[in-house]
């Protein structure tokens, strides 16, 4: 059987420890880049990417950061505010990229760096 790209999607999420642009930018250029090197994904292959960021985080556009840092001007992206759920964690970004892929449900590997681990410790290394 040919395997025929198909589109999938991969969650991430990080922390940062101050709303500062700087911290937003390195924190997403992190997490972008594990996230396509754990998942093999080439920038041609992304449909979109979707950032959300807590309440507390406003000091910079997560998508700002993957159009100068990883070069991403062609890829459709959106930033929006995380839903604020009383005790949810604080200062983080999360991400939800779609993209074109063979591979199954089961090959892809969604990414949690940082404080962000504890949102979905079942799926950190």
């Amino acid at each position: 059987m040919q395997n025929i790209p198909i589109s999938r999607a991969v969650r991430g999420a990080t922390t940062v420890e101050n709303n500062v642009d700087d911290e937003i930018y390195q924190a997403t250029v992190e997490l972008l880049r594990k996230m396509i090197e754990e998942n093999s994904i080439d920038s041609d292959e992304i449909i979109n990417v979707i950032f959300t960021l807590t309440h507390d985080l406003d000091a910079a556009f997560p998508a700002k950061a993957a159009r100068v840092h990883l070069g991403w001007n062609t890829v459709p992206m959106i930033c929006t505010q995380e839903i604020p759920v009383p005790e949810s964690l604080q200062k983080c970004i999360r991400v939800l990229i779609t993209f074109n892929t063979a591979k199954s449900k089961d090959e892809i590997r969604h990414i949690y760096l940082r404080k962000a681990q504890t949102l979905r410790p079942d799926l950190v290394k």
